[in-house]
């Protein structure tokens, strides 16, 4: 979700697999009256989607630097085997891209999000005001977000769908928590078999003639530190014993605090953000390295 560090991306070979389920918000729309004074749409219903399921050599640690991190111990393995609740950032951890910067290029204006981006990489600005300026580029409108959702299927992480299915046999909850787009993840989460109860996300707003409006700031993972605070509550209205964070960026090491997380694992299989790498319980590159541990 962050910004790049150091990355290093093999090429992708994919095949799609077809997916069904009664979960997926399809593109019929009802109105909302609470966010603005003008009516807003969102999208609900029922439909199928398509997932592309890559075939990517994740990051090797090798050649990357020192990280003394890559093993775990007998404490944090013992903690990740205990976890009745496992929260995963999207972008680049349960998916191989960035939804903003792949919708913005369907929209075309991939290159004029990217150049912002890169301008923020300093970490300067709030995450509200990231978001808000790079949604501005592009005001992706309502029909354009339905055709982006059925042209381009999810691309979802080598290992992720068996490490799920892995930790549910376990009766250990699933979450998705991501500064990304409710719209976008949604597909994901059907795919992952996760109930849509269990997304914390962002929410695209649309006027009644389909076009942008802006976006749900009511939504903890609209602002900095919003993870974080989505991690918390999750953890006070279950009551969860022990709880762990798996992502890439700095947004999802700030979960673990008094109260959210205790645990966080970043996975670098797609991105590696040194910055964060080095701050990690325990630094992975391939979701098999999870999915073993746990057995």
């Amino acid at each position: 979700m962050e910004g790049l560090v150091h990355s290093r991306i093999n090429p992708i070979h994919a095949t799609r697999k077809q997916y069904h389920s009664r979960l997926v918000p399809a593109f019929s729309l009802f109105l909302s009256k609470n966010f603005t004074k003008t009516p807003v749409l969102f999208m609900k219903g029922h439909r199928s989607f398509n997932s592309v399921v890559a075939s990517v050599q994740p990051l090797d640690a090798s050649g990357l630097g020192h990280f003394d991190n890559t093993l775990p111990s007998k404490v944090i393995l013992q903690l990740w085997r205990s976890a009745d609740a496992v929260c995963f950032d999207v972008d680049s951890t349960v998916c191989l891209d960035e939804g903003i910067d792949e919708l913005a290029e369907f929209c075309g204006a991939g290159k004029a999000v990217a150049d912002w981006t890169a301008r923020a990489m300093g970490g300067s600005v709030p995450f509200e005001e990231a978001l808000a300026a790079r949604l501005s580029l592009f005001k992706p409108s309502l029909p354009q977000v339905q055709e982006f959702l059925e042209t381009r299927p999810p691309k979802i992480s080598p290992g992720i769908n068996e490490l799920v299915k892995k930790l549910k046999a376990k009766n250990t909850n699933v979450y998705l928590i991501s500064g990304g787009f409710r719209q976008m993840i949604n597909p994901v989460a059907s795919i992952l078999g996760i109930p849509p109860e269990n997304i914390f996300a962002n929410q695209l707003l649309f006027g009644s003639s389909g076009e942008f409006v802006g976006f749900d700031v009511n939504e903890p993972t609209s602002r900095s530190g919003g993870k974080a605070t989505a991690v918390q509550k999750i953890r006070k209205v279950h009551g969860y014993k022990a709880l762990v964070m798996i992502g890439d960026g700095a947004t999802d090491l700030e979960a673990r605090k008094p109260g959210g997380a205790d645990l966080f694992i970043c996975y670098a299989g797609v991105q590696l953000r040194e910055a964060v790498a080095v701050k990690a319980d325990w630094l992975v590159f391939n979701f098999a390295d999870l999915i073993n541990s746990l057995e």
